[in-house]
């Protein structure tokens, strides 16, 4: 499918047999209150807008992953892992570009420092890289202690200069997504673990590997906790369905790591993928693996992990961020599409 007759700009409502919204081009309005924007507890009313629709951006990828939001530029930028390539959303016009970088290097998770150079965790390298003003590429990371990364996924920029990002290493078991390391081993390279590169030095520091595969992750808005989603129960028994969170001490190690919320949700449990905080500190999280009526967005309040609201979509959310011109707006990439929904709420961070 190509770009432009991808590009959606219409909302929608359920089709026929009501148990799938319809997000074509000719789709009908929906009626206002959106029915998959949910409210689980009161405290997510004043979160969501009653005359806002889910709106379906683009369409045709692969696996969409590792929305950024550049506000200087005012657009956003996605990565579709196993075609190789890096994908841009215009806000001024709705126009997207295919190929806007391309190779990426089966890129995953993006961001943006406060220069405004793009930043993204390639798995096909298996390191993390900056873009820089000039054109050029600077490699930041690629290994710790004499050993290569497995597949750095997801990364987050501190006010400092420093850059956290995580190393699960789903991009070196399998060709899709990166390049197999064929050894047979859930730890492709090294034991999985969570990172800072020191803005000052370059210096790479793990900052905790008390997690099974670290994927997304984010800061609460004071930065003083770092909160990161752990999917190793892809690959391992033992592991919990949830998002982790510890305390950050003088801006450059963790203590305290503990649970923050769980995924599951009536007996069911999928995966947090990417996560974002908005400025009240709550935590918007990707979820998906488990079907209808789970897969998108759950929401979770920051005094207590408690799920408040969700967002439901047609497919499994992959990860978000907040952008738009005053950062109101939520993009979710999606399996094969990235969607977008205004919100009563800003995001906590540039990106």
């Amino acid at each position: 499918m190509s770009s432009a007759s991808a590009q959606v700009k219409v909302p929608s409502v359920l089709n026929e047999d009501d148990t799938c919204r319809d997000y074509g081009k000719n789709a009908a309005p929906v009626r206002y209150p959106d029915p998959d924007i949910k409210v689980l507890d009161d405290r997510f009313k004043k979160y969501m807008l009653g005359n806002t629709p889910i709106q379906r951006i683009y369409t045709g990828n692969l696996w969409a992953e590792g929305p950024a939001w550049n506000g200087s530029g005012r657009y956003l930028v996605w990565s579709d892992i196993p075609s190789d390539e890096q994908l841009r959303y215009i806000e001024e016009d709705d126009h997207v570009s295919r190929r806007f970088r391309s190779p990426s290097g089966n890129s995953n998770g993006n961001t943006f420092d406060y220069h405004g150079r793009q930043i993204s965790c390639r798995h096909k390298e298996r390191d993390v890289i900056r873009y820089e003003h000039d054109g050029s590429i600077l490699v930041l990371a690629k290994n710790f202690n004499g050993k290569q990364f497995n597949a750095p996924n997801d990364v987050v920029v501190h006010p400092n200069g420093d850059i956290w990002f995580t190393d699960p290493g789903y991009g070196s078991l399998m060709d899709y997504e990166g390049i197999n390391a064929g050894n047979g081993s859930t730890q492709p390279f090294q034991k999985e673990a969570v990172y800072r590169i020191d803005s000052k030095t370059g210096k790479v520091n793990q900052v905790t590997d008390e997690i099974f595969k670290p994927n997304g992750l984010c800061f609460s808005p004071d930065y003083k906790k770092l909160y990161v989603a752990d999917t190793g129960a892809s690959h391992y028994k033992e592991a919990s369905k949830e998002i982790k969170v510890w305390d950050v001490k003088d801006e450059k190690s963790l203590s305290g790591g503990k649970s923050f919320a769980s995924m599951e949700l009536d007996g069911k449990a999928g995966f947090a993928d990417g996560i974002r905080a908005d400025v009240d500190g709550n935590i918007w999280a990707s979820a998906g693996w488990v079907g209808e009526g789970y897969d998108g967005v759950h929401i979770f309040g920051v005094a207590d992990g408690k799920r408040i609201g969700q967002i439901t979509l047609p497919e499994i959310c992959s990860n978000v961020c907040f952008g738009g011109t005053k950062r109101n707006r939520l993009f979710m990439t999606a399996s094969q599409s990235v969607y977008a929904v205004y919100v009563n709420v800003k995001g906590a961070h540039i990106s």
